[in-house]
């Protein structure tokens, strides 16, 4: 079984795939289009992802506020949430994805990515902490 992540944004998709034993997770690709409301293409490589990796879950990444506040996006990544359901077929769970972007640019700048190629990268490493934040849960709850 693998999970997948991802980082929903306005025209781009992060995504991340768990390893098969649901302890690390790695960073695939990042999904992009011209608008935001063009979902028909990423929806259907999210579908070939799913078959190439054999995920049986998604984790999705959910916008908060710092505050906890919901605001626009999270409207809009709930209605991605359910296009996901209905074409997949699969669990998606929300993911509380708060500073997962920040994380992930300092992550890039510690591994010396110049600022000008940190987007190139940002919402697939994002993608990756979403997902090995809620495979870390996993790994707890079994511990304990």
């Amino acid at each position: 079984m693998r999970i997948m992540g991802l980082d929903f944004g306005s025209k781009t998709v992060g995504v991340a795939i768990s390893d098969p034993l649901l302890i690390t997770a790695q960073g695939v690709e990042i999904i992009r289009r011209k608008e935001e409301n063009h979902l028909r293409q990423t929806l259907a490589r999210i579908d070939e992802l799913i078959k190439e990796y054999e995920v049986e879950k998604i984790v999705l990444g959910k916008p908060k506020h710092m505050n906890g506040t919901e605001g626009v996006r999270v409207e809009l990544t709930e209605e991605f949430k359910q296009k996901l359901e209905s074409r997949t077929g699969l669990p998606v769970i929300f993911w509380d994805e708060r500073l997962t972007t920040v994380a992930a640019d300092r992550a890039m700048m510690e591994a010396g990515i110049r600022r000008e190629n940190r987007k190139e990268y940002v919402d697939k490493i994002a993608a990756t902490f979403i997902l090995q934040g809620y495979l870390d849960l996993l790994s707890n709850q079994a511990k304990g």
